[in-house]
């Protein structure tokens, strides 16, 4: 059995990117958007926590989130953002006997990736990278046509321009 340890740091800011146990074929994230807002915030308001960027796909979300200074515990966050967000939804998913002796839903990955961002340079790579990854996906043939994305807030406060990496050609260079 894999032992999971997670990075600790008293004060940083971390990429995450979180999947849907079932990848295939899946848009439960935009059809359920609301849902999944509603339970982000609802454990933002309980357990703080500052959003730099955020984009959710159908089936998976990357993100950029810091914590409070002296709190570390990104995984009680998650844990109850999915848990807010698949107790909401009617049981329908094919659940594993391991799962279902868990007690859990058949929704989520179980574990995530982690990035504690180390400087300017890798901050500003995994910005691009969140909010370019509908176009990488082939959802959009442009950034901005994306809804569910914080790329409109960095367009209205003038750090991108609305016509960001309008294609592919080149965008994705040193992202990957």
């Amino acid at each position: 059995m894999a032992n999971w340890r997670r990075a600790w740091w008293p004060v940083g800011t971390w990429f995450f990117t979180v999947n849907l146990l079932e990848r295939r074929n899946n848009r439960l994230l935009v059809e359920q958007i609301e849902l999944l807002r509603q339970s982000v915030a609802k454990v933002q308001q309980a357990h703080p926590f500052a959003i730099h960027a955020w984009v959710v796909l159908p089936d998976h979300l990357h993100c950029i989130l810091s914590l409070p200074e002296g709190d570390t515990d990104f995984p009680m966050r998650w844990r109850l953002i999915k848990s807010h967000f698949s107790r909401a939804l009617p049981v329908n998913e094919r659940r594993s006997q391991t799962r279902l002796r868990h007690g859990e839903r058949g929704i989520w990955q179980r574990h995530y990736w982690e990035h504690l961002i180390r400087d300017e340079q890798d901050y500003r790579r995994h910005m691009d990278y969140v909010h370019i990854n509908p176009l990488k996906h082939g959802h959009v043939t442009r950034v901005a046509d994306w809804p569910y994305s914080t790329f409109h807030r960095y367009v209205a406060n003038g750090v991108y321009p609305p016509d960001w990496c309008g294609s592919v050609d080149g965008a994705l260079k040193g992202l990957e």
